[in-house]
């Protein structure tokens, strides 16, 4: 359906989980999240009602995200069964990598099309810097097993941090050159942990593009977060996704779901609607999205008041 500004919301993202299995400094904190109680997050037979109602008003495609959605038993069960809603044409996950190598199989078996895994640098020393103590070899693995078996093209997410990651970004982009693989540099968003580093770690697209002038840029959906770019005769692309120095507002088809049961018309206000109360009722549940995607609002002003509005930090809305 179209919101109250006529975009078509079609796509919505799914945290199934704020815990995860690193510490990613513009992320998480060190010393990690409080463990909620099971009665605290949605269960995934509601998440499936959920799914369900949203996919009577028009949305055609999911992603689950966390935290880290792969330490949850039966995610293949999940995405079976999501693939399954009439409607659903695309299933996605957002993952930091270090279990895929062993359930990719089972997940395109289960229905999954597409996944992005989150990695910031290419250097090992400084994997283990930037997620306190992770392992990039197991990432790594995942990148090469998803190609294996056809989960292409493969979008690996890269925060870029001016002063941790800059001094890579050559590297990340001729990834691009012998592997089917989407490159999607992502601007640091001054949200939860990132506020930290946001004054001195903040480095716009823009930079980026002026310093890489052989990226040739491509046609783009409207509706993509992404600008992208290739470089002459590669397999791969390379994106740009710019919330602050070039927001995509306007052309914006997605609301959010977090672990807690709250929706999120936009990651960067503070206006949530808890779902939980209308779980019961399909009537009332899909009466409650539709006001939700009808008054989503325009915009965000992140790029103004350099700080997001919303009450959550990142690793609880979903990547």
């Amino acid at each position: 359906m179209n919101d109250r500004y006529g975009r078509s919301i079609d796509y919505l993202r799914v945290s199934l989980t704020d815990r995860c299995n690193l510490r990613c400094i513009y992320c998480m904190p060190e010393e990690g999240v409080y463990k909620k109680s099971h009665e605290e997050i949605l269960r995934f037979e509601e998440i499936l009602k959920i799914v369900n109602a949203a996919a009577l008003l028009g949305v055609k495609k999911i992603r689950y995200t966390g935290g880290e959605l792969l330490i949850l038993k039966g995610i293949e069960e999940l995405i079976e069964k999501t693939s399954k809603v009439p409607g659903i044409k695309d299933i996605a996950i957002t993952t930091n990598g270090i279990l895929l190598e062993d359930l990719a199989d089972k997940l395109k078996e289960s229905g999954l099309s597409r996944v992005n895994i989150s990695l910031d640098t290419l250097k090992e020393d400084k994997f283990k810097q930037i997620t306190r103590g992770g392992d990039i070899n197991k990432v790594l693995r995942a990148i090469q097993k998803c190609i294996s078996i056809g989960l292409t093209p493969v979008k690996i997410n890269t925060v870029l941090i001016k002063g941790i990651n800059d001094d890579e970004i050559s590297d990340f982009i001729n990834l691009t050159r012998e592997l089917p693989v989407e490159i999607r540099f992502i601007e640091l968003m001054p949200i939860g942990q990132g506020e930290k580093l946001y004054e001195k770690g903040f480095m716009s697209s823009g930079e980026v593009i002026a310093r890489f002038p052989e990226l040739m840029p491509l046609e783009t959906n409207k509706s993509s977060t992404a600008s992208l770019y290739k470089m002459k005769n590669s397999k791969g692309k390379v994106g740009f996704i710019s919330p602050l120095s070039c927001k995509f507002c306007t052309s914006c088809n997605r609301i959010r779901l977090t672990s807690m049961g709250t929706i999120k018309p936009c990651l960067h206000s503070a206006n949530e609607l808890n779902i939980k109360e209308y779980l019961n009722n399909e009537v009332l549940l899909t009466s409650a999205l539709k006001e939700v995607i009808y008054n989503k609002p325009s915009q965000h002003n992140l790029e103004c008041d350099k700080k997001s509005s919303s009450n959550k930090m990142m690793y609880q809305i979903g990547g």
